[in-house]
């Protein structure tokens, strides 16, 4: 089994799983989202609810994927981990100016790496992704639940980022096969002109 299908065999029951639980109903959410299980369920729901933060997301793994070599784990990785610090200053409340406009920038940004071909050095790319990381992160703590423990939040935040930067990567790959990467530059293109409507509206 080659990767891709081994990535798309474990990532869209996860995300399938996830709508599920996104679109149960309010009575059942009010029982389960509480407690532990309740910061996590939170905070996996917060990525996955908001259109800016997936395009985001799954950028990052389309990118690595199109980037090759060790950028295929390593942004996906490098990602959510960078935005568990953002994650903590939105918690803390620590200032930081411009969030909806980095975030949008961001989806703007990684949809034209993608529609150029840009292959920079890794550690460029990390440095890109881990600015736009702490912007993605931040707006993450900045919402978290009164009720929500922070910590099981933020796993649950960072384990549907991974989901979705897997499911990024899987298409990635797939496309390099099916087109030779030209399916990802047009996808990078929207995505990019997507960003925009975020950035102006």
């Amino acid at each position: 089994m080659s990767i891709s299908r081994l990535l798309f065999a474990v990532v869209v029951p996860a995300l399938g799983a996830a709508l599920l639980m996104l679109a149960a109903p309010g009575a059942a959410e009010a029982h389960i989202l509480q407690g532990e299980a309740g910061g996590f369920l939170h905070g996996f729901e917060h990525p996955l609810s908001g259109l800016d933060h997936l395009l985001a997301m799954f950028c990052v793994g389309l990118w690595g994927a199109q980037m090759g070599g060790r950028a295929v784990w390593s942004l996906p990785i490098a990602f959510p981990l960078i935005m568990v610090l953002g994650g903590m200053m939105g918690i803390a409340g620590v200032p930081l100016p411009a969030v909806e406009s980095g975030i949008a920038l961001s989806i703007v940004a990684l949809g034209l790496a993608l529609a150029l071909v840009w292959r920079p050095p890794e550690w460029l790319a990390l440095l890109v992704i881990g600015v736009f990381a702490i912007f993605h992160g931040y707006a993450h703590g900045a919402e978290l639940p009164t009720a929500a423990d922070p910590a099981d939040y933020a796993i649950g935040f960072v384990f549907a980022t991974g989901l979705v930067h897997l499911a990024g990567v899987a298409v990635g790959l797939a496309f390099q096969r099916l087109r030779g990467g030209e399916l990802s530059r047009a996808l990078g293109g929207l995505i990019g002109l997507g960003g925009l409507y975020f950035l102006v509206a």
